[in-house]
């Protein structure tokens, strides 16, 4: 992030970091640049050779400069998915008999590329409840190299205090790697809390219109620089067109956010009084265990929302199919309100009891409130419950 980004708001960096400086008859809005290879690189004294698969065709640069300046961290670097930066980071930074540390409440995906692939490789990983600093520091080794968490949760919306790992990771020379995907860059900037990497799926609310597949890993240029290495051999590259949606939905995340918070909070004090519903589940509400913690960091609490019917996986089939408004489909982030079941999901690899013993239990239902008037949304979820419940 440059200087001049520093002194700038938040919603002044999502719209102008990064672009080009304004000329004479030079479009607005950067256009696309549709080319995957460029001339030049014979020798010239920058030694810069700007190729697509080495993400430096100008749109992903525009992007990359944009989210540096929103995370506030050195560089950032666009990737084809979130799984793509969340993989390409951990492999940068461990090889073969080397270990991580992660916590053990995780997005489906990431628990399967930890448990399965990842050992596959020859690196092990230990998980710990991340509330416990005692197990972070118990689960060291020598060849121990990242600390790795997400919050929020995804999708039991659990919070922990990224301050504690990222202290254990500067005192024993360790990369601190966040998934702030949940929260974006409007509601909290992991880096400020000490993550030296912070990674985004930007499928989700920085694109925010569900019409693109990406990922975000932000911090110093050393720990960028690795990731880019590996994207060179691995070739998650993204498109320039995608790199464009991106930067399109980052104009407006900050507005979109503040309404994402608003409808989301409306929402979850709506369920918690249904008599339909065992529990509400959002940081915003006094009753959740991590609130306080929440209120401390967040400067929003998120889009996402989790509730747990009365009646088991029985009932949120029933509200799955009443819904008319709010569409079942997964991931989440985008402007329409979607309604997924992990068990069918994201957490669908797992047995029941696993899932309970994350507090993900038959009946789970996650929403991804969108930006639709309120009023609209409980009405459409009023009948739905009354399905749930017949």
């Amino acid at each position: 992030m440059s200087e001049n980004d520093k002194k700038l708001g938040l919603s002044t960096r999502a719209i102008h970091a990064g672009n080009p400086p304004p000329e004479p008859g030079a479009p607005v809005v950067p256009p696309a640049v549709m080319s995957s290879t460029f001339y030049g690189g014979e020798g010239d004294e920058s030694g810069a050779l700007r190729y697509t698969r080495y993400g430096n065709n100008p749109n992903q640069e525009q992007l990359a400069a944009k989210m540096a300046a929103l995370e506030g961290t050195e560089a950032s670097l666009l990737l084809s998915s979130g799984m793509a930066a969340i993989a390409l980071t951990v492999l940068s930074e461990a090889e073969a008999g080397d270990h991580i540390v992660a916590s053990c409440h995780l997005y489906g995906a990431t628990q399967e590329l930890f448990t399965h692939e990842l050992p596959r490789r020859g690196i092990e990983v230990t998980f710990v409840e991340p509330g416990d600093e005692a197990e972070w520091r118990a689960a060291l080794r020598k060849r121990t190299r990242v600390l790795y968490l997400e919050v929020p949760t995804n999708p039991a919306l659990r919070l922990f205090d990224p301050r504690v790992p990222a202290a254990l990771a500067d005192e024993h020379g360790l990369l601190f790697a966040v998934d702030a995907t949940f929260a974006s860059p409007v509601n909290v900037r992991m880096a400020e809390l000490g993550a030296h990497a912070v990674i985004h799926s930007a499928t989700k609310y920085l694109g925010g219109h569900t019409d693109l597949i990406g990922g975000v890993i932000s911090g110093s240029h050393e720990v960028v620089g690795g990731v880019r290495d590996l994207m060179k051999l691995y070739g998650p590259s993204p498109d320039p067109h995608m790199a464009w949606l991106l930067d399109r939905g980052l104009r407006t995340l900050v507005v979109r956010m503040a309404r994402h918070n608003q409808n989301a909070l409306a929402l979850a004090r709506w369920f918690a009084e249904r008599p339909e519903v065992e529990a509400t589940i959002y940081p915003g509400l006094e009753g959740h265990p991590d609130h306080a913690l929440a209120s401390e960091l967040l400067d929003g609490y998120g889009g996402m929302l989790s509730v747990v019917l009365k009646g088991g996986g029985e009932a949120a089939d029933a509200f799955a199919k009443a819904v008319t408004l709010a569409l079942i489909a997964p991931s989440l982030g985008g402007v329409e309100t979607l309604i997924s079941q992990p068990r069918f999901t994201s957490h669908r690899h797992q047995a029941l009891e696993e899932r309970e013993a994350m507090g993900i239990p038959d009946g789970f239902l996650r929403i991804s409130v969108g930006l639709e008037d309120v009023d609209d949304l409980t009405a459409d979820f009023d009948r739905a419950l009354w399905e749930s419940q017949r």
